[in-house]
């Protein structure tokens, strides 16, 4: 092995290496890490274009650390034997042990990428960007041999024809201008001559241009299969190294989670544990949108030394499979007693949808206001998916428990973050309620809470939601839906806050909600992603917890749908770090220690934060089986739409479109679709129609009043909002609906 920083040109050696000459440089740099690490030794290969970098050399034959391209890298020359790479969005910092070296690696890696150049340059003026088999390649150059001479073919004929035609329109022209018989049949003679070779030529250049298009329709159905197969190996391919992907970051969590000792008993090495935490954090300060922190986890010892009190944070200070146990310590005679809900519906049609060609015309409208059928819809309305956000109240349930206020919010966090598990695969679009619209979620049996909903406005989309739980805690919001179609894709972007209060302490969270995006609408796979900053704010004590969706980035070394959250108290001191991904799970892990980083690349500086080992607050269910026929469907979503005996008319479940999509009966579910909104059409032309009357008559404006909601300043943020006014459910003990309106 050579001395650190040795560059080595390859020579014939037994191992294998090239001669001396070729375009492979080897040898020892430094890389920067993390702040933990600073910079560490890493061997480097440059060859054919691509620089290459190892733990040791013996790692060459069975582990690459990472690869870098210099067909596109910038590379900048420091101070101090340093040097900067940067591709793909990413920087790599390297440094070398001396000036004669550095300037080596530099010359190396220049020559390289003018190399690298050249060579993509000559494959573009080639036009062979990828391998072709020889027979394909043989048979395309012909074609496009025979094309080049048919295009010969038809530009001779187009002067020849351009030529002729002026001939004859000259002979013509001569003829108008005759005066005596004698010159015109001569005159005459010469058109009919004229006029001959033009329509010998046209003949000629119409047989060029059917064999010119014959030949090119041949090639063009070949060509059209070859592409339509290529698409399709490219998908396969897009989809083994997204299997590929997810496989790697399962193994990395599984490595992180795993214990830190080996089943035999004997502790990791150093550079076991080292490698670990160098190739998960390596360049962390490089990347955009990073966190403005960095997180290690404390050894062992110290985790036993300082953890106390909050070994059990995931449980509120109880043993964690307490939940588990309450849900089933009523006594198996109770649980015989409950209801027992449906798990399927039936499956969804095969129905072709090309949803570019209505929404061409619509781009910048709102999405309410783009009529659409339901072939796009879920059969499930707004309202619906509103309280579907309640699947994981058993967090709200153990948070309730919670004798610590960041304890509490942490559980809190997590419970925000799991209203959008439900959306990874679900990129149809709900209902839009119709004005006065309610639907109500009694579980009282099973989950200790009730919910009712109102659309309470229209134009824009809004609706009320109120929820009380038996289990100590209560919850409300007001969501207007702002909806955009920008072309390539859709933004719908909630509107409003979201209140919760525990009975037994009086801590009132109030949070928002991230923007939601649907991508591709015009060719391709739709997909969703959630984005943006929530701010969780504990109004009794100040508490806040900032949490941070990730957008999805080609370029970014971060797992997809990525959230990051730090809980502070009132004075701003952070205690508790959470991560995870909106679509899986999230952990939190306690706050030991905290130290202010040096600057990074950009002269930002980072905070430090030593923690315990993570613990895990929420974890998605799996899906129910089939579920991708029943709309992605989560087991909670399967039953919104359950009949259910003595709810209000106006109850989603009774709207007659959505019922009959569900049914798998499209047609008559658009054929009602289109009464109902023309309907609601008519209704709101008629309250615009007496309010211009009202106004002609001097008198105050009414305008829609919601039955079961009324609009309040909350003490707490000083805001306008929709609140829960009471009565529904005294309404329905009773049966006596006729204040409801008749929307359906």
């Amino acid at each position: 092995m050579s001395e650190p920083g040795k560059s080595l040109l390859s020579s014939p050696t037994s191992s294998g290496g090239q001669p001396a000459g070729s375009d492979t440089y080897k040898g020892w740099l430094y890389k920067w890490t993390n702040y933990l690490k600073g910079y560490q030794r890493r061997w480097f290969v440059l060859s054919n274009g691509l620089l290459s970098y190892y733990r040791t050399q013996a790692e060459m034959a069975h582990t690459c650390r990472g690869t870098i391209s210099l067909t596109t890298a910038h590379i900048e020359v420091g101070d101090a034997c340093h040097l900067v790479l940067t591709s793909g969005g990413r920087s790599y910092h390297l440094k070398a042990t001396s000036d004669g070296e550095s300037q080596r690696w530099v010359s190396a890696l220049q020559q390289a990428k003018a190399n690298a150049s050249h060579m993509m340059h000559q494959s573009d003026d080639s036009g062979d960007e990828a391998p072709v088999p020889q027979p394909d390649r043989a048979l395309t150059q012909g074609a496009l041999k025979t094309l080049a001479s048919k295009l010969d073919d038809l530009s001779t004929c187009n002067e020849l024809i351009g030529k002729h035609g002026a001939a004859l329109q000259r002979s013509l022209s001569e003829l108008e201008d005759l005066r005596t018989a004698t010159d015109g049949t001569d005159k005459l003679k010469t058109v009919n001559e004229r006029a001959t070779l033009f329509r010998i030529t046209s003949n000629a250049m119409i047989n060029a241009c059917r064999d010119f298009l014959d030949v090119a329709e041949t090639h063009s159905r070949r060509w059209q299969r070859a592409l339509q197969y290529e698409r399709e190996q490219r998908h396969h391919l897009e989809e083994t190294i997204e299997q590929l992907a997810k496989q790697h970051n399962s193994l990395e969590r599984a490595w992180r989670e795993a214990p830190s000792t080996h089943p035999d008993g004997g502790e990791r090495t150093q550079e076991g544990d080292a490698s670990d935490e160098n190739e998960d954090t390596e360049f962390f300060d490089a990347m955009e949108d990073s966190p403005a922190f960095i997180t290690v986890t404390a050894s062992d010892h110290t985790q036993h030394r300082r953890s106390g009190s909050n070994q059990s944070i995931m449980s509120g200070g109880l043993p964690n499979n307490e939940w588990s146990h309450n849900e089933n310590d009523s006594g198996s005679n109770n649980v015989q007693l409950r209801r027992v809900r449906r798990s399927r519906i039936p499956n969804k049609p095969n129905y072709s949808l090309n949803l570019w060609s209505i929404m061409k015309n619509c781009i910048g409208k709102e999405l309410s206001k783009i009529p659409m059928p339901v072939n796009f819809n879920e059969p499930l309305s707004m309202l619906q998916r509103l309280t579907e956000d309640l699947e994981y109240s058993d967090l709200l349930d153990r948070a309730s428990r919670c004798e610590s206020s960041l304890e509490q919010m942490c559980l809190v966090a997590a419970f925000s973050v799991s209203s959008y598990s439900t959306t990874i695969h679900r990129t149809a679009k709900p209902f839009n309620p119709l004005l006065g619209e309610t639907y109500e979620l009694d579980r009282l049996d099973d989950f200790g809470y009730r919910s009712i909903c109102e659309q309470v406005s229209h134009h824009p989309p809004a609706a009320a939601h109120h929820v009380t739980s038996q289990r100590g805690w209560t919850l409300w919001q007001e969501i207007t839906i702002d909806s955009k179609f920008r072309g390539k894709y859709i933004s719908v972007m909630p509107l409003g806050c979201i209140h919760l209060q525990f009975h037994s302490s009086g801590n009132h969270y109030v949070w928002g909600k991230v923007t939601s995006t649907v991508h591709n609408i015009i060719v391709g796979k739709l997909w969703i992603d959630q984005s943006g900053d929530i701010e969780i704010v504990n109004h009794r004590t100040k508490d806040t917890c900032h949490l941070k969706f990730v957008p999805y980035s080609y370029f970014s070394r971060d797992l997809s749908r990525k959230v990051t959250g730090v809980v502070a108290d009132s004075e701003g001191t952070a205690h508790h770090i959470l991560s995870g991904t909106w679509d899986d799970k999230m952990e939190s892990a306690k706050i030991v220690e905290s130290s202010r980083g040096c600057g990074g690349s950009e002269g930002k500086q980072k905070t430090l934060y030593q923690t315990l080992q993570p613990k895990v607050l929420w974890k998605k269910y799996p899906l129910p089986e089939n579920s991708e026929n029943m709309h992605f469907f989560s087991s909670l979503a399967l039953t919104l739409n359950e009949p259910e005996e003595g709810v209000a008319p106006t109850d989603s479940r009774l709207r007659p479109d959505q019922r009959l999509m569900e049914a798998g009966l499209w047609d008559e579910a658009n054929a009602h679709k289109q009464r109902l909104e023309e309907r609601q059409r008519l209704e709101r032309r008629k309250r615009e129609a007496q309010a211009t009357q009202v106004l002609e008559e001097g008198q105050d404006i009414e305008g829609f009043q919601p039955l079961w909601f009324e609009r309040r300043t909350d003490d707490s943020t000083g805001e306008s909002t929709y609140v829960y006014r009471g009565g529904y459910w005294e309404a329905k003990d009773r049966q006596d609906w006729s204040q409801c309106p008749e929307i359906f």
